[in-house]
């Protein structure tokens, strides 16, 4: 069956989705956008190395996230504020990635596969890599749900109940890190905070309880990846912008949804003799 190129594609898709809905979810609640631009800018950069000391993809690609986590982590809210260290280290980091990835000798790199995605041209050995990363990803979610929701909620709650706020955020910077790695095949570099905001953002009006939010995040990540993945198949566009571009259908139609169903119960409170 993983012979067929369509159902590894799908495959893969499927476990970016997973993994990614769950996890942007506390990026959306922690207001950690920037967070998922710098670290996924910062890939290319680890890219660039990767093919220079010609080393696997994925290590040097998460290495590099991780390390942007570490600096960027750092620096915050020390010398400037979030938006203004996080935008500098985002540009700053894809620049010299770029820049680095055109000066690497004797090497035929498309980059746009790196900055976009190639979820078609997925192998079993990429599999391999996407799903353990996802289920990585999954496992540090579950394990660790109480301790993130609530320093999610509170750092103050997260002292007074004896958790390390700092801990906890280690643990979605590592997260983050591995999302990175394992998304830059499927939808790239620059469309994986997109992966990580568009299907939470999509969900939040629709579900009060987070649990709820989690499910639905990921069922709409990965009906966009079905959605996309047969779109680009049948009209030939590139794979990983499809995909977004699913998602931001069903996010405008869920608020849209939302827009007629609250509006149609204000007339109905406003209107009481049309019941």
């Amino acid at each position: 069956m993983l012979d067929d190129f369509i159902i590894r594609s799908l495959l893969g898709g499927l476990a970016v989705a997973l993994a990614a809905g769950p996890l942007g979810c506390f990026v959306v609640w922690r207001k950690m956008s920037y967070y998922g631009d710098a670290t996924a800018h910062s890939a290319i950069l680890g890219i660039s190395l990767s093919l220079y000391f010609s080393v696997s993809i994925f290590l040097g690609v998460f290495l590099m996230a991780l390390l942007a986590s570490l600096v960027v982590t750092l620096f915050v809210n020390r010398y400037y504020s979030a938006d203004t260290i996080l935008g500098v280290f985002s540009h700053s980091t894809l620049a010299f990635g770029i820049i680095a990835v055109n000066m690497l000798p004797a090497q035929n790199v498309h980059i746009e596969s790196y900055l976009f995605g190639q979820l078609l041209a997925v192998t079993k050995v990429d599999l391999i890599y996407i799903w353990s990363g996802a289920v990585t990803i999954l496992a540090l979610i579950v394990f660790r749900w109480k301790n993130l929701l609530i320093s999610t909620v509170s750092e103050d709650l997260t002292i007074a109940t004896g958790l390390n706020p700092k801990w906890e955020q280690w643990i979605l910077n590592l997260g983050l890190a591995i999302l990175v790695a394992v998304a830059v095949k499927v939808v790239g570099i620059f469309l994986v905070a997109s992966m990580l905001l568009i299907p939470p953002t999509a969900a939040r009006p629709v579900v009060r309880q987070p649990v709820a939010m989690v499910f639905i995040s990921a069922l709409i990540g990965c009906l966009s990846v079905m959605l996309g993945l047969m779109f680009s198949l049948q009209v030939d566009t590139p794979t990983g912008p499809s995909i977004i571009a699913f998602a931001t259908v069903i996010l405008i139609l869920i608020w849209i949804a939302v827009f007629f169903l609250r509006k149609g119960s204000l007339s109905m409170l406003f209107n009481p003799k049309k019941q």
